[in-house]
C-alpha cells in the first residue's frame, strides 16, 4: 500500500500504533512519583477524619519521608486545599451547632 504521493512519513500500521512501545516518560507512565503519593496519603487519611498531627506522626509516613519531605507535603496546594475545606467545614459545623 502506498501515501499516494503523500510526503509525510507514517507512524506505523494500526496495530503497532494500538499495541507499540510509548514514550516512557513520568507523566506517560500513570504511576505517581513518592511525594505525589505520600500526598494523596496525607488527604485520604484527613478526609477520613485523622488530624492533620496524627497522620503527620503516622508510622506509615515516617517510615517513608524525612521530616524536610513531611514539611513539604504542607506546602502543596492539594494538601492545603484539603485540610483548610476540612477545616472550614468543622468551624461550620461547630457555628451551626452552637446556634440551636
Amino acid at each position: 500500500m502506498s501515501n499516494l504521493g503523500d510526503d509525510t512519513p507514517r507512524q506505523g500500521g494500526f496495530f503497532s500504533r494500538l499495541f507499540g512501545k510509548r514514550e516512557k516518560t513520568a507523566a506517560g507512565r500513570g504511576s505517581m512519583s513518592k511525594e505525589d503519593s505520600l500526598a494523596a496519603y496525607v488527604v485520604r487519611e484527613h478526609r477520613s477524619g485523622r488530624s492533620l498531627v496524627d497522620i503527620l506522626d503516622d508510622p506509615y509516613l515516617k517510615n517513608r519521608a524525612t521530616d524536610e519531605q513531611r514539611l513539604r507535603l504542607l506546602e502543596r496546594p492539594e494538601v492545603i486545599r484539603a485540610v483548610g475545606e476540612d477545616t472550614a467545614a468543622m468551624a461550620a459545623e461547630r457555628v451551626r451547632s452552637t446556634e440551636l
